[in-house]
């Protein structure tokens, strides 16, 4: 399955008061394993860039300005996340500022649920934790140091591995401690257990009673002074 872990970096919080996307950076998955294909553009958001912005992520005004247009790398960018599956930190954000920059360009709009959100999927995971990516890759031990400013690509990059582990892990759904030998086929073909094992086959042990048991154990029982099994 192929996935595509993708953010941005914008000039503010909403496209209807005019703000821009300004970055995109992009991590294909393959049945949740990075292959090491990403995508990253810089975009000339055609205004100015507010200071609580430029806190955020770094990206002047300056910066951007001989950068090209969305409607410059909208195909190739299209081009790159196909048909796959949108992996996004919360994706409503995201995918409106994605669909007003098709829009503007006259092209057709993404719908929401080709998006995976990996807020909600937080959430669900972890109730009444925090579940920004900072938090989220401190408590799955994922190395975020460089992570001075917010960045498109770079924190596509930690999201894929917070992605990773909130879909179970590395090897999600192989039996913990099963080697890949024990999982895979056989040379002739046939499926062995991933919990098998060659121990010796031992014959079951007799648990009945011997004659000699049966006569004690009823001497015992005639030594015992009004048992209770006796009385009215």
């Amino acid at each position: 399955m192929r996935e595509i872990v993708l953010d941005t970096e914008t000039t503010g919080l909403s496209p209807r008061a005019g703000h821009r996307i300004v970055e995109i950076g992009c991590v294909e998955l393959q049945n949740t394993v990075p292959t090491g294909r990403t995508y990253h553009q810089y975009i000339n958001p055609e205004r100015d860039m507010p200071d609580e912005a430029f806190r955020i992520h770094g990206l002047s005004e300056a910066f951007l300005g001989d950068k090209p247009v969305f409607a410059d790398i909208v195909a190739e960018f299209m081009e790159f996340i196909g048909d796959a599956v949108l992996v996004i930190h919360n994706a409503e954000f995201d995918m409106r500022f994605l669909n007003a920059e098709l829009e503007l360009c006259k092209r057709p709009v993404l719908p929401m649920e080709r998006s995976v959100d990996t807020v909600a999927m937080a959430k669900k995971r972890f109730p009444g934790a925090q579940v920004n990516l900072d938090a989220l890759c401190s408590r799955f031990e994922i190395d975020n140091s460089a992570r001075t400013h917010h960045g498109a690509l770079l924190d596509a990059e930690l999201l894929a591995e917070v992605y990773v582990e909130l879909m179970g892990g590395k090897q999600p759904g192989l039996i913990l401690g099963a080697s890949d030998e024990d999982s895979d086929s056989t040379a002739n073909g046939q499926t062995r257990s991933p919990i098998a094992a060659d121990r010796p086959v031992r014959p079951p042990r007799p648990h009945y009673a011997s004659e000699a048991e049966k006569a004690a154990h009823a001497a015992f029982l005639e030594s015992i002074k009004d048992p209770v099994w006796l009385r009215a």
